[in-house]
């Protein structure tokens, strides 16, 4: 079967709008999460990161864009033009788009949102992204809650080597807005704190405003030079409970099983985990569980939520640019916001940020719903 690659890639966040701008700012353990205190959103302080609004409207009308765009539109444009530029891909019929997001344009039902209630709709985003560039195919939207970053990397993976395109590229992002807050808020799962991933005083989430792209490939010429192999992927369900993930890790456990039989590697042979780590109290164990049953206790890992916080249906294609990245600086980045463990098993956190000569990494995923994704990665350059 043939080889499969990510290659070129952005990010637009708070950090900064390239991917080597954020990666720059991670390098030094800065985080883009900021304390906001307005009762008028929510009636305690809470953590979030946003893009900035004057730089992403600068950065949006570069493009010329000749109609009203939504916030989230403006951010995917934005990142999805700098993917398609470097990459030089025609797009024609042999290339698909995928959109990956949580919500989508879910502040289009706001009173005061001067668009169509219409442009809620996730197909209706959809259009709009692909009319913008002027894709032949129709976009297909990956919406199965906080795992739809990474499982859109791997739905394109799945079409090329199934023969339908040579080249899907990804967009994933998603918005702060009060709706998604007072969500998460209802679960009393917000933390007025910096989040803690994995750590014994962890108080909960912080939720993070990012937008991502990339190409996925199965052409060898003009790969990006952090662009990886996809070894192995693999998705499963626990349909454990609505919010809830499984107290034994199922799902995220016969991901990994999936995606390792099909690399044909063993846990010896990763050099760290991207983990999903969300500094909530039942998905940090779950995760924690499901990573010993894989022998991976040992595996330097971390969660990159203490630098984007939460950023749902981006996080996993956001993450997994800076593990690609990661492998191209020879460099494990730190779980910001660890200091004592704080779950049932052995985990091996990394506490500081260190060069080191790595060639794989495990990027996983766990989201509402019971749905969890794995996927193994390796340097290609």
């Amino acid at each position: 079967m043939s080889k499969v690659y990510v290659s070129h890639n952005n990010i637009i966040s708070s950090l900064g709008f390239t991917s080597e701008a954020v990666v720059a700012k991670i390098s030094k353990e800065i985080s883009g999460l900021q304390r906001i205190d307005d009762t008028s959103i929510l009636p305690e302080p809470f953590y979030t990161s946003l893009i900035n609004t004057q730089k992403l409207q600068e950065n949006f009308n570069k493009l010329h864009p000749k109609a009203d765009y939504m916030r989230l539109e403006q951010m995917m444009i934005t990142s999805l033009s700098k993917v398609i530029d470097a990459s030089n891909v025609p797009l024609n019929d042999r290339v698909g788009l995928i959109i990956s997001t949580t919500k989508g344009n879910v502040d289009a039902l706001d009173a005061n949102n001067p668009f169509s209630e219409e442009r809620a709709y996730l197909s209706e985003l959809g259009n709009q992204i692909k009319d913008f560039f002027g894709f032949t195919n129709n976009a297909i939207v990956v919406s199965n809650a906080c795992v739809s970053g990474i499982l859109a990397i791997a739905i394109a993976k799945r079409y090329i080597q199934q023969g339908v395109y040579d080249h899907v590229f990804i967009a994933s992002g998603d918005v702060i807005t009060e709706f998604i807050l007072s969500g998460f808020n209802s679960f009393q799962a917000l933390s007025n704190e910096p989040c803690k991933p994995y750590d014994a005083n962890r108080t909960g989430i912080n939720i993070g405003e990012v937008a991502a792209s990339a190409l996925v490939t199965n052409k060898e010429t003009n790969l990006a030079k952090e662009a990886v192999t996809i070894l192995g992927e693999g998705s499963c369900n626990d349909a454990n409970h609505i919010s809830g993930p499984s107290r034994t890790g199922e799902g995220l456990y016969r991901s990994m099983q999936s995606a390792f039989k099909q690399a044909n590697i063993t846990a010896e042979d990763v050099d760290f985990i991207s983990a999903h780590g969300t500094a909530t109290m039942f998905n940090d164990e779950m995760e924690a569980i499901a990573f010993n049953r894989m022998q991976l206790s040992n595996v330097p890992l971390n969660s990159l939520k203490g630098y984007f916080g939460h950023s749902l249906g981006a996080s996993g294609l956001v993450e997994t640019i800076v593990g690609m990245h990661a492998l191209k600086n020879n460099t494990l980045y730190k779980s910001l916001g660890f200091e004592t463990l704080g779950v049932s098993k052995p985990l091996n956190i990394i506490t500081e940020t260190t060069e080191k000569n790595i060639n794989r990494f495990l990027k996983t995923a766990s989201g509402f719903g019971g749905c969890n994704t794995a996927i193994l990665f390796q340097k290609t350059n």
